[in-house]
C-alpha cells in the first residue's frame, strides 16, 4: 500500500461525504509535525467556502467523520484550522508487515524512460583529483538514484582525449622526458602524463618573463612564448593525423587509461560507455557547416565561425578558430547530436561543475537554434559546487591538487588507524581487518562528499569524515554491523524472522515503523532533485533513530517471545534499508565491524 494514496484518498472520500464532490480543490495534506500530536495533518482553510463553518469547526467534523466511519484511524486534534489525524496502530503493524515482505520495497517500477547521465569527463593531461572524486561519486550515485526510480540509466564517460592540453602533456614528454614510461619510473601512466603537464607549465611561465624582459608586454609573450606556438603547431597536426604525432598521442593517451581504470576500480564506480572526444568533434564540425549554411552562424575575417547570442542576453560564442581547430562547445554539439540519435533518449544529464554554466546555457540554446528542440529540451546541466581545502583551490597546472590515488590510500589508511584505536577490529583477522578498513574508509569518504547538497561548495576534511559518531559515513556503517551482530545472535538463539508478531508497539517502534516506510517517497524525491544529499540524511535519521531505540530497550534480552521476536524483525528490516540506501550512494555496509 502506498501510504500517501490511501490518507489522501480517505480524506477525500470524507470530506466529499461531508460536503459534496471536490472539483479542482487540492487537498493540502502533510506529515504532522514533531511537536503535535498526530501521523498527516489536513489544511482546513481551502475548504471553508464549502463547509461555511469556522476552521477549527471545520476540522472537528472531518476528525469526528474519519474517527467514526474509517478504523485505521483512531483519533484526531485540532490546533486552529489544522486537523491532525492519528493512525492505529495495527495499520503500523499491517504497513511493516507488507514492506517486510517485499524484496523490491523502495525499487519504482519500471518507467519505461531511457536516462543517459555523464559523469567523470576527465583529461588525458592528468590523473583524477578531488574536485574529478565529488564529480565521479555524484554521477554514479544520481544513476543508481535514477535506476531505483524505475528508469532505464545509461552511464557514460566522455574522455577529453584531444585539444591544446592534450599536446602540452605530449610537447613537455616530447622535449624534456628522455623517453620515460611508466614501466621504467614505476609511475601510473596518468600520473606520469600530468607530471609533464605541469613541466609544461614551469617552462611556458619561464619563457614568458624572458620575453616580457626583452620588451614584450605580458600578453604577447603569453601568444610568443616557443613552447606555446609548438604545442599549437602539434594540435593543428594531430588535427591532420600526422603519423609520428598521432603515434605518440596514442601511447601516451594508453597510458592514461590504465591509470584512470586503476582509479575508477578503487572508486568503485563504473560506465556502460565511454565516448572520446576525438571521435565526436568532427561531428560536431559538421553540425558547425550545418549552422553556416542555414545562417545560423557567421565566419569572420581570421576564418574562425560564431554565433551572435546578443539578442538571447548572451554574448559571441566561438564555434570553430580560424585555423580550423575545434573547441569544446563544438565537440559537445556533436555528442549531444549522436547520443540523442543512437540511443533515443528521453533526458540527458551532464555532471559537470557550476564553472560551466553558461556553457551548458549557450548548448542547449545553440541546439534549439538549429532546429533540434525537441530533446535539446530534455538537456539537464547537473552543476555542482567545488571541492575546497583548507589551504585554498586546487590548481592541475601548477601540481597543487588532492590527488584521487593518494587521498583513497589515505582515507582506507586512516580509517584502519582509527579503526583500531576504538577496537572496531578487535577478533577480526588480517583479511578481514583490511576489508573493513577498505569499505569504512571509502564509505567515509563517498559519504562526505554526498550528503553535501550538490549546489553548495563544500570544505573536505577527511579526519572528520571517518568520525564513528555523528553524521558520517561510519557511524551508518557501525549501525548496520551492530544489527547484523545481533541477527547472528538472534539466528543462534533459533529466533526465527519469519511469520507475522502481533504485539503492542511502543511508540520508539511505531516512529520506526514510519521511518522506514517514507523510503520509497525519499528515493522519488533524491531522484527528482538529482541530490544524494536527501538519501544520505535520510539513512542518517534512521541510524540514529535505530540507535535511540536501542539504547533504550533491549532486543535480545526481553523476556516476551512474541516482543523478543518482532523487535529483531524490526531491527532487520532497518538493517536492510540502511543497505539499500548506502548502496545508492556507492557505499558498501559491513556484517561484523
Amino acid at each position: 500500500m502506498n501510504i500517501e494514496n490511501f490518507i489522501s484518498e480517505a480524506v477525500r472520500k470524507s470530506v466529499e461525504a461531508l460536503y459534496g464532490p471536490l472539483d479542482k480543490e487540492q487537498l493540502q495534506i502533510q506529515k504532522t509535525r514533531k511537536e503535535f500530536e498526530g501521523d498527516y495533518t489536513l489544511v482546513t482553510f481551502p475548504l471553508l467556502r464549502r463547509s461555511r463553518k469556522s476552521p477549527e469547526a471545520t476540522a472537528t467534523e472531518i476528525g469526528e467523520y474519519m474517527t467514526a466511519n474509517i478504523p485505521e484511524f483512531k483519533s484526531f486534534n485540532v490546533v486552529k484550522g489544522f486537523l491532525n489525524l492519528s493512525l492505529d496502530v495495527k495499520f503500523w503493524t499491517d504497513r511493516f508487515s507488507e514492506l517486510a515482505a517485499d524484496p523490491s520495497f523502495g525499487q519504482a517500477a519500471p518507467t519505461n524512460r531511457t536516462v543517459m547521465i555523464e559523469y567523470s569527463s576527465p583529461n588525458t593531461n592528468k590523473p583524477l583529483h578531488l574536485g574529478h572524486v565529488r564529480n565521479n561519486l555524484l554521477g554514479y550515485s544520481v544513476a543508481q538514484i535514477l535506476a531505483a526510480n524505475g528508469h532505464n540509466v545509461i552511464k557514460v564517460n566522455l574522455v577529453n582525449d584531444r585539444g591544446i592540453h592534450i599536446c602540452k602533456s605530449m610537447l613537455a614528454w616530447q622535449l624534456y622526458g628522455n623517453g620515460e614510461t611508466p614501466e621504467s619510473t614505476g609511475m601510473k601512466g596518468d600520473h606520469l602524463v600530468g607530471k609533464y603537464y605541469v613541466e609544461f607549465d614551469k617552462h611556458y611561465k619561464e619563457q614568458i618573463r624572458e620575453l616580457m624582459a626583452g620588451g614584450q608586454s605580458e600578453d604577447e609573450a603569453k601568444k610568443n612564448a616557443p613552447v606555446m606556438l609548438q604545442a599549437q603547431e602539434m594540435l593543428r597536426k594531430w588535427e591532420s593525423k600526422d603519423p609520428d604525432v598521432y603515434a605518440l598521442w596514442e601511447k601516451m593517451n594508453g597510458w592514461v587509461y590504465k591509470g584512470f581504470d586503476a582509479t575508477y576500480k578503487a572508486m568503485g564506480v563504473s560506465f556502460d560507455k565511454v565516448y572520446y572526444e576525438s571521435q565526436t568533434y568532427l561531428l560536431g564540425k559538421s553540425l558547425v557547416q550545418e549552422g553556416l549554411d542555414k545562417g545560423i552562424f557567421y565566419r569572420r575575417d581570421d576564418n574562425s565561425v560564431w554565433i551572435d547570442l546578443t539578442k538571447d542576453g548572451l554574448d559571441e560564442k566561438l564555434l570553430l578558430r580560424g585555423d580550423g581547430t575545434s573547441v569544446y562547445m563544438t565537440q559537445d554539439l556533436g555528442t549531444a547530436y549522436r547520443r540523442f540519435e543512437d540511443n533515443k533518449l528521453d533526458d540527458m544529464i551532464y555532471v559537470v561543475g557550476n564553472e560551466q554554466n553558461y556553457h551548458f546555457q549557450v548548448l542547449k540554446l545553440i541546439l534549439k537554434k538549429l532546429g533540434y528542440a525537441d530533446w535539446s529540451d530534455h538537456i539537464t546541466h547537473l552543476s555542482y559546487g567545488m571541492v575546497e581545502l583548507p589551504n585554498g583551490k586546487m590548481k592541475s597546472r601548477e601540481g597543487t591538487v588532492v590527488d584521487a590515488d593518494d587521498l583513497i590510500a589515505d582515507m582506507v589508511s586512516t580509517a584502519r588507524e582509527m579503526s583500531d584505536e576504538l577496537g572496531k577490529l578487535d577478533g577480526c583477522s588480517e583479511e578481514e581487518a583490511d576489508a573493513v578498513s577498505t569499505m569504512v574508509g571509502l564509505g567515509a569518504l563517498k559519504y562526505f562528499l554526498l550528503k553535501v547538497d550538490p549546489k553548495k561548495n563544500m570544505m573536505f576534511d577527511p579526519r572528520e569524515s571517518i568520525d564513528f559518531n555523528g553524521n558520517t559515513g561510519p557511524f551508518i556503517q557501525y549501525t548496520h554491523a551492530r544489527i547484523s551482530s545481533i541477527l547472528r545472535k538472534a539466528a543462534e538463539a533459533g529466533i526465527s524472522l519469519e511469520g507475522k508478531v502481533d504485539v503492542e508497539l511502543l511508540k520508539e517502534e511505531v516512529d520506526l515503523i514510519k521511518t522506514i516506510s517514507d523510503y520509497p517517497q525519499v528515493v522519488a524525491q533524491a531522484g527528482d532533485n538529482f541530490s544524494p544529499s536527501i538519501i544520505a540524511a535520510y539513512a542518517y535519521d534512521l541510524a540514529k533513530q535505530f540507535n535511540g531505540y536501542y539504547h533504550d530497550h533491549s532486543i535480545l534480552k526481553e523476556e516476551q517471545a512474541g516482543v523478543r521476536k518482532f523487535r529483531v524483525q524490526l531491527a532487520a528490516e532497518v538493517a536492510q534499508i540502511i543497505a539499500k540506501a548506502m548502496k545508492l550512494l556507492g557505499i558498501e555496509v559491513p556484517e561484523r565491524m
